[in-house]
């Protein structure tokens, strides 16, 4: 049955040939004496979207840097990702590198666990040139033992997330 169907498959595709190279029988065939038809010049085809490489972010999130103090550079002076229960604020210096001048919203979004939302907090910020913004976590009470996560967004968009720790 397999071997029936396929000759019969190709005996539809040599007869759609035929078919098709009888159509173009009637335009002939240019000899040596007749010259080819002439043709405009054609300019190459302008690049389309897909072709051209894409732009990059013109503001990029290069780093998120954990810790309970800021120097007075605004960056966190001694990174760490285990904390203690007592450390009553964890800071995040989020680094950015803007290759233009950006107008934008930073927000980042504290989990606990399973995405248990400890807090959220966005700023609205002018990017150009480097950069370094600081999201602050505080509590009054020890920290629940156990995994946390930052994540930052830039303009709506998670860019970067960064995991850390309260330890015993």
């Amino acid at each position: 049955m397999t071997q029936t169907r396929t000759t019969l498959a190709l005996a539809i595709a040599l007869a759609s040939t035929l078919g098709l190279s009888a159509c173009n029988r009637d335009r002939g065939t240019p000899d040596e004496t007749t010259p080819p038809p002439a043709t405009a010049p054609t300019a190459p085809a302008p690049a389309t979207p897909a072709e051209q490489p894409p732009a990059g972010p013109s503001v990029q999130v290069t780093e998120i840097v954990l810790g309970t103090q800021a120097s007075d550079s605004e960056r966190v002076a001694d990174p760490k990702t285990d904390f203690a229960p007592t450390d009553r604020t964890i800071i995040a210096s989020v680094i950015t590198q803007a290759s233009a001048d950006h107008s934008g919203e930073l927000r980042a979004r504290w989990t606990f666990q399973d995405g248990q939302l400890v807090e959220e907090s966005s700023q609205r910020l002018d990017f150009s040139g480097p950069g370094v913004t600081n999201f602050r976590i505080n509590n009054t009470e020890n920290w629940p033992v156990g995994k946390y996560r930052i994540e930052v967004s830039l303009d709506g968009n998670v860019v970067q997330t960064r995991e850390f720790n309260v330890v015993q």
